[in-house]
């Protein structure tokens, strides 16, 4: 038996669309048996609307893994997930890297991290949920003639994350309908500097960048009619003392960096900012996660 402990992951941070996501200590847990018949238990987020068989998401990337090494494609798989679905916070690329690196090391670690991150980004589609989620930390992410590209580092922020999580849900396909085809060269170029700076303040912890930092023009504005609510969020985290706030991936989750002792401060103005647009809310305090995904037990 092979058990997974996979991190949760924000994506986007303002302007850096597609391209850099960061691992934070909210988990999902797999463990895979590899068996004679297939079987699959999720406890926790998505209990009883989750498949519990070899359609489950975390069964096909272990599937993945079994084509890539010439083995059979069959587990026995639970899954204890704590990661909130379709809120902004990567709970597929968790079930995507929990199943690659659980079938993995159930085969006696054939395959190295690049493939497992290959094959993980085959599925999702796009590395900036999955790099963080296998590798830890901040990762910068891209695609170039088939390569996944990646730059891993460390935030030097003394800041906490805090996220608030309404009660609605967003899928990422409907978030990725509501883009255009083209935006003005202006905002283009007005995220090429925000994301310039995002970066600077990620190495030298200058956390009075972010403000401006975080701030979009290519996603945020055009997915907000899908988030009842979005910037009366944005400003309340502002009020009560964040540094500056953006959606979580596509939404609907809010992130805010906060000073630590502002923390709940900022969870309690969210929560509320929410409630004006007419959701409910709650708010979580995690800080980024160096991990990755960790093999936590293997029989």
């Amino acid at each position: 038996m092979v058990r997974v402990r996979v991190p949760a992951t924000i994506a986007n941070l303002g302007p850096v669309f597609d391209a850099l996501g960061i691992a934070v200590s909210l988990y999902n847990t797999v463990e895979l048996v590899p068996s004679s018949e297939t079987r699959v238990e999720v406890h926790g987020e998505g209990e009883g609307r989750l498949p519990d068989d070899a359609r489950n998401l975390v069964h096909r990337a272990a599937a993945v893994v079994a084509a890539e090494c010439g083995r059979p494609a069959v587990f026995q798989i639970r899954c204890r997930n704590d990661i909130p679905l379709a809120r902004g916070l990567g709970s597929s690329a968790a079930a995507i890297v929990g199943g690659v690196v659980a079938a993995n090391v159930a085969f006696d670690r054939p395959l190295d991290d690049g493939v497992l991150l290959r094959l993980a980004v085959s599925m999702e589609g796009h590395p900036d949920n999955v790099a963080p989620a296998l590798l830890g930390g901040a990762v910068v992410c891209g695609l170039s003639a088939g390569d996944v590209v990646t730059a891993r580092l460390t935030p030097a922020w003394t800041a906490a994350f805090v996220i608030a999580v309404p009660s609605f849900t967003l899928s990422t396909e409907e978030a990725r309908r509501r883009l255009p085809l083209s935006v003005p060269f202006s905002d283009a170029a007005g995220n090429v500097a925000r994301t310039a700076a995002l970066v600077v303040s990620l190495l030298t912890g200058r956390t009075d960048l972010l403000g401006y930092a975080m701030g979009d023009a290519l996603h945020q504005p055009y997915r907000s009619a899908l988030i009842p609510g979005m910037e009366s969020v944005f400003r309340a985290a502002r009020r009560a003392g964040a540094y500056g706030a953006a959606l979580a991936g596509s939404g609907p989750s809010i992130l805010a960096l906060a000073p630590p002792d502002r923390a709940e401060a900022v969870g309690e103005a969210m929560i509320q900012g929410f409630r004006d647009g007419g959701a409910s809310a709650r708010a979580l305090t995690l800080r980024v996660d160096e991990t990755g995904a960790a093999v936590t037990e293997e029989e």
